[in-house]
């Protein structure tokens, strides 16, 4: 998994920029940076605005959490200073995003890759331990569900753990997660829902199918069973054994305390912040922690960002200094401060090149998908 992410980030780190003085102002400053987006990074973001004011005396950056998504909408909206200078992501800017950002205004974005977090799937500490497969979690979840016939789908028609793999509890499949707009919940079903979805023969044929007749130039063919194959793995069911539980990771903490039987979908530094009272499930054998994640052994495993928006380098002040921070050593570092607060950092030669690479000041170029 996280092998996956290396060859991706050391190609795109070469397209990462960073802080251009402009000559030109705004009509009205602000003397504060503007940071929206994912609650995943929100608490290593919230750190490092604390620690860069403490430094420096500069205002504190003002850092909110949004969810990806709708980070990205109020980034992309426009290059002006009633708009975000920064957002955090839990997952990879997307390709409508990026287009939504040039067609607003928002030419040159920096695209920062800080860490790994792994999702876990949690209850409380006083419930039973769940040892889960992805495909357990795919067929606990998903809308539609594989029948008895190759090519079947059916409505899930489980109520219990103990329905989707008689080695579970028998307790309601109740399951706290993030809505559409976050990070959390776009890699979730990437990862595990995917994950799942795929041990089913007929339905992993669909997407080699696609990728077939991508290759064979029938684009028609290829969207049409691209999209199939989407909305099969990705679609969440909605007859309420997922509850949609909003942006705040520590409200489902929360939760999961007062109903023992639920369970919660949060990123791994939620857990590693409340292991006292919540734990999280093993996954495909495998136990979530900072290990696992790093290896790249525990598979819910994924990398996070932040974007800065470079026409607002040099008229807000502090940003260059706030993403020298971030990505300094004593920050992001093997032995950083932000491990405290859960992040898995990159290899340090990765570390390493993205840091000369945010210097260089190149904006990121367009992500394929």
């Amino acid at each position: 998994m996280k092998n996956r992410f290396l060859s991706h980030y050391a190609t795109a780190s070469s397209a990462i920029a960073a802080l251009c003085l402009s000559g030109s102002v705004f009509a009205a400053s602000r003397n504060h940076i503007d940071i929206v987006g994912s609650s995943t990074v929100y608490p290593f973001s919230t750190v490092v605005a604390e620690t860069f004011s403490n430094k420096t005396g500069n205002r504190t950056p003002k850092v909110e959490s949004t969810g990806s998504g709708g980070g990205m909408k109020l980034f992309c909206a426009g290059a002006g200073i009633n708009t975000p200078d920064i957002t955090n992501a839990s997952r990879r800017i997307k390709k409508s995003e990026f287009n939504n950002c040039q067609a607003n205004g928002v030419k040159e974005i920096i695209e920062v890759p800080i860490g790994f977090d792994g999702i876990t799937i949690a209850n409380a500490k006083t419930a039973p331990q769940f040892d889960l497969s992805e495909r357990d979690i795919f067929l606990a979840l998903a809308k539609k569900v594989p029948g008895n016939k190759p090519g079947e789908l059916i409505d899930n028609p489980y109520k219990t753990w103990k329905q989707v793999n008689p080695a579970l509890p028998d307790t309601r499949i109740e399951v706290l997660g993030p809505p559409p707009t976050s990070g959390t919940r776009d890699a979730f079903v990437e990862l595990a829902m995917e994950g799942g979805c795929k041990t089913f023969p007929w339905i992993k044929q669909i997407k080699t199918d696609a990728k077939a007749a991508k290759k064979a130039g029938d684009k028609s063919r290829a969207s049409a069973l691209k999209q199939r194959y989407k909305n099969i793995c990705h679609s969440i069911r909605e007859d309420g054994a997922y509850v949609e539980a909003g942006e705040n990771d520590n409200l489902i903490v929360e939760k999961l305390q007062k109903n023992p039987k639920a369970l919660g979908i949060f990123g791994f530094s939620f857990l590693d912040q409340n292991s006292d009272k919540v734990k999280g499930a093993t996954v495909n054998g495998k136990e979530i922690s900072f290990e696992n994640i790093a290896n790249g052994h525990y598979p819910l495993s994924r990398p996070l960002f932040f974007y800065v928006k470079k026409s607002h380098l040099g008229k807000i002040p502090g940003m260059r200094g706030y993403v020298a921070e971030f990505t300094s050593e004593d920050a992001w570092g093997d032995e950083g401060y932000l491990t405290d607060e859960g992040l898995i950092p990159l290899p340090r030669d990765q570390r390493q090149r993205i840091a000369e690479a945010v210097k260089k000041e190149i904006p990121m170029q367009a992500p394929e998908e």
